[in-house]
């Protein structure tokens, strides 16, 4: 006798490990959230781009910061006839590539504007996901800082259009060529120190002056008790770093004397102080004052990948941690001058800057401020109380769709009232509409406004449960004007 075939096992129904399913009311915020944001920067003229979502290899360039095997940090395969292919893990070597493509036929300066998901073959962890949305706004071809000074402006005005109110954010901006002349002052040997210097800088923001000097010098035990070498600089080499890093003054003037002071006689290191001083200017008679966009030398993330101008944007107001603990919500979106990405397939330097907001985690600061997150208003419900007069309910939900009203059918099994009723609570409804043969033979319908009975439920003594009655019956001809009147909150 032949063996029992096995039975192949059932699918797991789990997500991949780094991925999120996004149910409608994300999807609606988000939406929301995007619209409001696309307005502003075609506002400021830029124009929507949307690429592919696959790239080549080569088109994407070096992955991710720290990796350096290939197709390590994206998600990458071969293909049979053209090489290999990833999904893009942002959309600024996306752009490069469409601007390099089709340079002849764009205008010059090109500012777009694009929006979209992007895949990272990162570990995942808690609140990093390996699919994740970004909303960018670029300008190449525009050598002069008024393009990056424009980028700032545009940032904060796209704060607060999404909810972030002044006094709740800060755009912050330094410049990569200050830097520069930092280390042009400070004489360093070769660029594997220099490169030892910029990573200590970025742990600025973590360890604070004390740990930076620690680490450009001798080196220092971490928070783990792990003893973490330096790069080995005496203190006067180390010096001019730590002045760059604290040069912030109590205005922008006394910012920029301080970081003439810690750049010497480094010409780089002037044009980048200069530049900032323009971009202050430009600024400054566009009304955005440092309540708004200020220079600040401690932002050095990102100091790596950018040219000249960076500039980030930070959220000033408390949340707590997972730990109970208050603490600053922090960056949202990050952006700069980067003037040689286009260059890699055009041979020649073109000049960019744009800007790139964390789509997730604005959405995440909205939530934490109470400017999103609340329940969104399901359909209004048609219910189905004798299967034969289903053209009859059709028609009604066809009416309220054409006055501009979300509406369905209920299309369930519908010999349960109880288990309509279930449906429309769970779809959070804010209205029912009853009909059955006997209401069709006078001509009317009954109504049941949901808020209402819910509200009742909780609060309402007997005699206002009585003089307030959640359902009512109304004439047929008068639906549209009776649902309008409770969705408006109108009805008594």
């Amino acid at each position: 006798m032949a063996a029992k075939q096995k039975k192949a096992p059932r699918p797991k129904a789990e997500t991949p490990k780094g991925f999120r399913d996004y149910f409608g009311a994300d999807v609606a915020e988000r939406k929301a959230m995007l619209d409001k944001i696309a307005g502003v920067y075609h506002l400021y003229g830029f124009e929507a781009l949307e690429s592919s979502a696959v790239e080549t290899v080569e088109a994407l360039g070096k992955f991710l910061p720290d990796v350096d095997r290939p197709n390590e940090g994206v998600f990458a395969w071969q293909e049979e006839d053209s090489g290999w292919v990833a999904l893009r893990y942002d959309l600024t070597a996306p752009l490069a590539r469409v601007y390099a493509q089709h340079r002849n036929d764009l205008p010059t300066p090109y500012r777009r504007y694009a929006m979209g998901p992007v895949w990272r073959n990162e570990k995942p962890g808690p609140g990093r996901f390996r699919q994740f949305y970004q909303c960018d706004a670029d300008t190449v071809g525009a050598p002069t800082v008024a393009a990056d000074a424009e980028i700032c402006a545009m940032l904060s005005d796209v704060l607060e259009v999404v909810g972030i109110p002044r006094g709740d954010y800060q755009v912050r901006v330094n410049n990569r060529k200050v830097l520069n002349g930092v280390l042009e002052t400070m004489g360093l040997a070769d660029d594997a120190q220099r490169d030892a210097v910029l990573r200590t800088i970025d742990k600025f923001d973590k360890v604070g002056e004390a740990g930076v000097r620690e680490l450009l010098g001798k080196g220092r035990l971490d928070a783990s008790g792990a003893y973490i070498d330096g790069v080995g600089l005496s203190d006067g080499q180390a010096a001019p770093v730590l002045a760059f890093l604290t040069s912030k003054g109590a205005d922008a003037t006394k910012t920029l004397q301080n970081l003439r002071d810690a750049i010497g006689a480094s010409q780089i290191g002037a044009e980048g102080v200069g530049e900032l001083e323009t971009m202050a200017e430009l600024l400054g008679a566009q009304g955005y004052g440092s309540d708004r966009i200020e220079i600040d030398p401690s932002v050095v993330r990102g100091l790596g990948y950018y040219t000249g101008p960076v500039f980030e944007a930070e959220l000033t107001f408390e949340i707590l941690d997972e730990k109970g603990r208050p603490r600053q919500f922090g960056s949202v979106s990050g952006g700069g001058r980067y003037d040689d990405l286009v260059k890699r397939f055009t041979g020649q330097e073109v000049p960019a800057t744009g800007v790139s907001i964390g789509v997730d985690r604005l959405l995440a600061a909205l939530r934490a401020k109470g400017r999103m997150g609340g329940d969104t208003t399901g359909p209004v419900i048609v219910t189905v109380m004798d299967r034969d007069r289903m053209g009859a309910y059709q028609e009604m939900v066809a009416e309220l769709r054409n006055a501009g009203i979300r509406a369905e059918v209920y299309l369930g099994n519908p010999k349960n009232f109880g288990n309509q009723l279930k449906y429309a609570d769970k779809r959070n409804s804010p209205v029912a509409v009853i009909q059955g043969s006997d209401e069709a033979d006078r001509g009317v319908v009954q109504i049941k406004d949901l808020i209402l009975g819910a509200k009742i439920a909780q609060e309402a003594s007997l005699e206002e449960w009585k003089s307030q009655p959640a359902q009512f019956e109304i004439q047929r001809s008068d639906l549209v004007a009776e649902v309008r009147k409770i969705l408006g909150g109108g009805n008594a």
